[in-house]
């Protein structure tokens, strides 16, 4: 089993929490290629502007993959503004939900500990693409502090 983080915004996330699908751009499509079902996928949200709030980078699930890697060209997807007008995320696999956090998981507050980022201090560029591997400790990390009671 290979475990995956997925990079996102809240208005896909959103999708896939509906669709039970987690798709990304041609240009990643080398990395979704390399997933199989029974692999594990940790939903990262990237930190956004809703006015004048700022909601932070946070982990709000993980699913199981649930087919292998399929090619749809169908909108389900909303395009961020920064992407080609063409993009509708054409690569995807189904998910089955593990867990979807109540409450999600503050990402700055889980840096220290993760493995797969090497750079502390520079840690956004570990995430700038669609999706890519985490180790096992890492996941096991998430799912430990997803249970800890946060106030």
């Amino acid at each position: 089993m290979t475990i995956w983080i997925a990079s996102t915004n809240r208005d896909n996330w959103e999708v896939i929490k509906k669709k039970n699908t987690w798709g990304v751009p041609k240009r990643n499509k080398n990395s979704i290629e390399r997933s199989s079902p029974g692999d594990r996928i940790v939903i990262f949200v990237r930190q956004e502007n809703a006015g004048d709030t700022i909601l932070p980078s946070a982990i709000t699930a993980t699913y199981e993959i649930t087919s292998k890697p399929f090619e749809d060209h169908s909108e389900i997807f909303i395009r961020p503004p920064t992407m080609p007008s063409e993009e509708v995320f054409p690569y995807r696999v189904k998910l089955k939900a593990v867990k979807i956090f109540d409450d999600p998981l503050d990402f700055k507050s889980l840096i220290p500990k993760l493995e797969f980022i090497t750079n502390k201090k520079q840690w956004t560029g570990h995430l700038r693409t669609a999706m890519r591997t985490i180790p096992e400790e890492d996941y096991e990390y998430i799912m430990k502090a997803a249970e800890t009671p946060r106030g």
